[in-house]
């Protein structure tokens, strides 16, 4: 907590807790990946603002805040409602606290936000109201890809049978990713360039630009995960409308592979993430080549067979070692349960290893008459405009209370100034 005859310092890191609590893992199964939850912590609001701000405006600044602490500070963060209970106090407190931003008014160095890392514990304080933006909108993503998992993971019913995601469940999931994808988007290009440059590289790598970016579009890689999946179980979707969207998954999982490598990635969940990513880029490339193989299998020619074979023998090798990754994930820490297949590897975990098999029987002849067919170098995927993009996230206005503050100093009557002490020490 800061002093009111202080200035507070710009930020501060703290290690893990030697009273850290023992939680029980928030993602016990991933579907869909949520990076470690960051939550506020309490900040002395009122000696860093008394006097410059009016009453109303720090009385509301201040309950809106404490309503999120109360709420964050809740194990059962996995409850749906729960989660839209935070999220609608995220988007209730942002307005308010958009006020300190305001260069003119010069606020916005003057109180010390602080939030943690739920899964270790660590704490990051900066004087910088940009910072404490950048933490809520950085929440209202998690929030929805938590939500996005919540909604994906198996649960048994009242006869003890798995629980099936309906359709327009996996349509809901793919609208909570483009969301998040828009916030973390928003993050990077219109909130992080209004930290200072030194406050931004102290951040902590959760934070940091490449991170966010790659999170950004390996969100986007799940949504079309889940286009992928539904396109499996549909009977209207061609090969060639599966291949492009397994094609796309290919891309968009590289991509986020290749700016993740660039970044940090030493911390339990830097290096969990990299892996899940990894997992997701084998089995996209394996889907990719397998219906690949099947569109190439389609031609009249030999060597179309023969590339066919090639692509579906790619497709069995590359789900086997997507299956050894999908592993090292799950006891990456924090130790996860191994997922049962589901979208479309549900159905490829099986069809892949069959067709591959079945194929090369059925094509063998062709490499006994041509020697050199086992030398035919496998075939490229066709590459495809990406078609997924983030839903845009815009910050809204400034709450009406800050239209009237001038935010010079304000006389005190001492009856107000004893009940901020009082508040103070409560």
């Amino acid at each position: 907590m800061g002093c009111a005859s202080s200035r507070p310092k710009r930020y501060s890191v703290k290690g893990k807790c030697k009273s850290k609590s023992k939680r029980k893992s928030l993602i016990p199964e991933v579907a869909v990946f949520v990076p470690a939850l960051r939550v506020p912590l309490p900040v002395d609001l009122i000696h860093a603002l008394r006097g410059l701000v009016s009453r109303d405006v720090l009385d509301k600044l201040s309950t809106l805040r404490g309503r999120l602490i109360q709420l964050s500070a809740e194990d059962d963060l996995l409850n749906v409602s729960r989660i839209s209970q935070i999220r609608q106090a995220l988007e209730e407190y942002l307005p308010v606290l958009l006020g300190l931003t305001n260069k003119e008014k010069g606020l916005d160095a003057l109180v010390q936000f602080k939030w943690k890392n739920l899964e270790d514990d660590e704490e990051f304080s900066v004087a910088c109201a940009w910072y404490e933006v950048l933490s809520v909108v950085h929440a209202m993503a998690m929030l929805s890809l938590l939500e996005a998992n919540s909604m994906l993971l198996p649960r048994e019913t009242s006869d003890g049978s798995e629980r099936k995601v309906s359709e327009d469940s996996k349509k809901d999931v793919v609208d909570l990713l483009i969301k998040a994808s828009g916030c973390l988007e928003y993050c990077v290009h219109h909130i992080l360039v209004q930290i200072p440059i030194q406050v931004r590289k102290n951040l902590p790598s959760n934070l940091q630009q490449g991170t966010l970016e790659a999170i950004c579009i390996q969100t986007l890689g799940q949504g079309v995960e889940m286009q992928l999946g539904l396109a499996s179980e549909s009977d209207k979707a061609t090969l060639s409308v599966k291949r492009r969207l397994a094609c796309e998954l290919v891309a968009y999982f590289s991509q986020a592979h290749y700016i993740l490598s660039g970044c940090d990635t030493s911390d339990s969940y830097g290096k969990k993430l990299l892996s899940f990513i990894k997992w997701k880029f084998l089995e996209a490339k394996a889907a990719a080549y397998y219906y690949h193989g099947l569109v190439v299998d389609k031609g009249n020619e030999p060597s179309c067979h023969i590339s066919a074979v090639c692509c579906l023998c790619t497709a069995d090798d590359l789900l086997n070692e997507s299956k050894r990754v999908c592993l090292s994930f799950c006891l990456a820490t924090p130790v996860t349960r191994v997922p049962a297949p589901w979208g479309v590897m549900k159905h490829l975990h099986k069809k892949i290893p069959d067709v591959a098999y079945k194929r090369s029987q059925m094509y063998a002849y062709l490499f006994e008459q041509d020697k050199n067919a086992t030398l035919q170098s496998l075939p490229d995927l066709p590459e495809f405009q990406l078609s997924l993009r983030p839903e845009p996230y815009e910050l809204p206005n400034a709450d009406h209370l800050w239209e009237s503050e001038d935010c010079g100093p304000q006389i005190q009557s001492l009856k107000d100034h004893l009940e901020d002490e009082d508040e103070h020490e409560s």
